[in-house]
C-alpha cells in the first residue's frame, strides 16, 4: 500500500508506521500541518485494526451533570454560572437516584458524573451520590468527576490526593473521565482556564489513579488558541504517562464549541471544520501508539462525521448518553440521546463490526 502514497510528504512517516515505529515530536507536528488526509487516513486505519480489527465500541450509557455552579468559570466553557445565577442548578441526592433508578430501566452499564465545583457542596455529597448509584445500579460502572474536581475535593477536605481518591473508589467509583486535560499548554491554560488545575497536576491525578489501580480516559480540547506544537506537546505527555503507567483506556480529542463562550467572536477562534475533527482524530491514532482505543464523541461531531472517523482511526463511538447538558451549553446542535439499535446500525454502515462494552472494554456483546 505503501507504493500509492509514494508522492506524499508523508512518504517517510507512513514507511515508519507500517514498521511500527514510534513517531517523534517533530514528526507528529509534520503529521498535524499535513493537508494529505488520506495519507494520514491509511496510518490512522492502519494502527486502528492493528490494534482493533473490524470492531467499533459502543456502550449504553447515561450521563448526570449535578450542578452547573462552578468557581472556576473558565474562558471556554458556557455550562458553569455562578451560584446567584438564574440558570444554577444543584441535583438533590433524591434527584439523582431518581436519574439512576432511569438508568437501571434502560439497562446501562455506565453512568457518567461530571460537574462544576461548587462551593456550598460538602464532600459527603459526592460520597453518598456514588453509594446510592452504586446500590441501585451494582452492575455498572461509575466513571465520574475529572480530575479538576477530584483536586477541588482535596481542597476542601484538606486530605491528600490518594486519600480522596481511596474514599471515592470505596464508595463505589470506578474510573476518571478524562475531562479538564483541555491543552497542558501552561501558556494556553492562563488564557482559557487560569484558575483551573496546572496540566501537571491533572497528570499527577490520572497518575495517582492509575497507580490505586484504577483506569481512566484522557482527552484534548482542541480548536481554540493552542498552536500545533501544543497540541502534540499534549499528546506526547499523554504518551509518556502511558509508559509508566498502562492506566489509559482511551483517548477522546474534543472539538471546541465558542458559542456562549467568553472566547465567541475573538479573532482566530471559530468552530472546527469537519476536515480539522478528522485530520486531529488520525493523528492522536497515529502518535498515541500505547493507547489502545481512539474515541470520537459524536455527541459533538455529529453522528455522520462520527461515522467517517471510522475510517480514520477510530474504534469507539461512545455510547447512548442520554441528557448531556456541558457541550450543549455551547452550542452543539446534535441530539443529547441515541438508541443502541440506532448506533449499532450507524457502525455497521460503515462496514464495521459493533461490539457493545462496558466502561474498561470488557465485551458484553458482539453484534
Amino acid at each position: 500500500m505503501t507504493s500509492l502514497f509514494a508522492q506524499s510528504e508523508l512518504y517517510d512517516l507512513i514507511k515508519k508506521v507500517e514498521k511500527s515505529e514510534r513517531l517523534n515530536f517533530e514528526d507528529g507536528v509534520r503529521l498535524m500541518n499535513s493537508r494529505d488526509i488520506l495519507a494520514l487516513g491509511y496510518m490512522a486505519n492502519l494502527q486502528r485494526e492493528q490494534k482493533n480489527g473490524n470492531n467499533t465500541y459502543f456502550v449504553v450509557n447515561r450521563h448526570i451533570n449535578h450542578t452547573n455552579v462552578c468557581t472556576n468559570l473558565c474562558h471556554f466553557c458556557a455550562y458553569g454560572v455562578k451560584k446567584e445565577d438564574p440558570r444554577a442548578f444543584t441535583l438533590t441526592l433524591e434527584e439523582i437516584e431518581k436519574a439512576a433508578h432511569e438508568a437501571a430501566r434502560e439497562r446501562v452499564s455506565e453512568i457518567h458524573i461530571v460537574g462544576g465545583l461548587n462551593p456550598d457542596l460538602p464532600f459527603d455529597y459526592y460520597l453518598e451520590m456514588l453509594r446510592r448509584v452504586k446500590s441501585i445500579l451494582p452492575q455498572a460502572c461509575i466513571q465520574a468527576f475529572t480530575a479538576v474536581e477530584v483536586d477541588y475535593f482535596t481542597q476542601i477536605t484538606e486530605l491528600s490526593l490518594r486519600e480522596v481518591l481511596q474514599k471515592l473508589m470505596e464508595a463505589g467509583l470506578d474510573s476518571l473521565p478524562g475531562g479538564g486535560a483541555e491543552v497542558f499548554s501552561p501558556r494556553v491554560r492562563a488564557k482559557i482556564c487560569e484558575k483551573k488545575v496546572s496540566g501537571q497536576r491533572w497528570l499527577e491525578i490520572q497518575e495517582t489513579a492509575h497507580r490505586l489501580g484504577m483506569r481512566t480516559n484522557a482527552t484534548m480540547l482542541y480548536g481554540h488558541v493552542e498552536t500545533t506544537e501544543e497540541r502534540i506537546d499534549h499528546l506526547l505527555q499523554l504518551r509518556d504517562l502511558q509508559d509508566r503507567t498502562g492506566g489509559f483506556l482511551t483517548f477522546i480529542p474534543l472539538p471546541f464549541y465558542p458559542k456562549n463562550t467568553q472566547l465567541e467572536g475573538q479573532m482566530g477562534v471559530d468552530s472546527t471544520t469537519g476536515f480539522e475533527d478528522l485530520k486531529m482524530l488520525a493523528v492522536a491514532r497515529i502518535f498515541l501508539d500505547n493507547f489502545d482505543h481512539i474515541k470520537s464523541f459524536w455527541i459533538m461531531l455529529g453522528p455522520k462525521l462520527a461515522q467517517v472517523s471510522l475510517a480514520f482511526g477510530v474504534d469507539d463511538l461512545d455510547g447512548t448518553v442520554v441528557e448531556e447538558r456541558i457541550i450543549h451549553s455551547a452550542g452543539a446542535e446534535t441530539s443529547q440521546v441515541m438508541s443502541k439499535r440506532a448506533l449499532i446500525h450507524m457502525i455497521q454502515k460503515a462496514g464495521r463490526d459493533a461490539v457493545e462494552r462496558d466502561t474498561l472494554y470488557r465485551v458484553l456483546k458482539a453484534n
